[in-house]
């Protein structure tokens, strides 16, 4: 385990002086080891080696917990609509710095995708849209776009061709397919380029999304 500017970080290398990088942020309550078992679960093979990125998100009160301290990439209000901006932004920058060590390391942004599950999936929707230089691609599952009123303002032009992967259960109870939609729906009409997916499961990851993303990953870092 490493680390970067205040995150742990769980790094797997599928084999030596990789190649490509996926950065792939978890979801409230959990931990980078929550998707370890992916890397063994995609074939990447014709890309070369991959370094898996898992960062660990800070210990903080979560309010709609009770206050209760738990690993979260931000705040969320019991009722859900006011956003936790300054902790989403402090989030951004510590993802950031995980980016930049990437590139210091010799991955490319080009070469490097921004993927997360439910709060990981707002995280890389926030980051990336916004990110200085182009990604090869941006990940979405079980989640939503967060601040969303301000993307316009502070989208990045070298990201605006960025493909971008979105999928949802639509039996979800914890963040309603509709939110994720909506989402869906905003991104496109920004002129993003979005590959959606929807998928009979709750808020979770299925052998069909798995196998979906395996192809889209092909495709965007081939």
């Amino acid at each position: 385990m490493s680390e970067s500017a205040n995150l742990s970080l769980i790094e797997l290398e599928t084999g030596p002086g990789p190649r490509a990088a996926i950065v792939l942020m978890h979801g409230l309550g959990a931990d980078g080891n929550d998707f370890v078992p992916l890397v063994d679960e995609l074939d990447l093979g014709a890309v070369g080696p991959v370094r898996f990125v898992f960062p660990n998100a800070p210990s903080i009160p979560v309010t709609i917990n009770g206050g209760y301290v738990m690993p979260a990439w931000y705040d969320i209000a019991p009722d859900r609509a006011r956003e936790d901006e300054a902790g989403l932004r402090h989030s951004r920058a510590a993802i950031e710095a995980v980016l930049a060590r990437e590139a210091a390391r010799g991955i490319p942004p080009e070469r490097t995708v921004l993927a997360g599950f439910s709060q990981g999936c707002a995280m890389a929707l926030l980051t990336g849209l916004r990110h200085g230089q182009r990604l090869a691609g941006i990940v979405g599952m079980s989640g939503y776009l967060p601040l969303a009123g301000t993307l316009a303002a502070e989208r990045s032009e070298a990201n605006q061709a960025t493909p971008i992967f979105l999928a949802h259960g639509r039996q979800d109870d914890v963040i309603a397919l509709e939110r994720s939609l909506a989402t869906r729906d905003a991104l496109q009409a920004l002129g993003y380029r979005v590959q959606w997916h929807d998928y009979p499961m709750g808020h979770s990851v299925c052998a069909q999304e798995v196998a979906d993303l395996n192809r889209w990953l092909l495709d965007v870092l081939a």
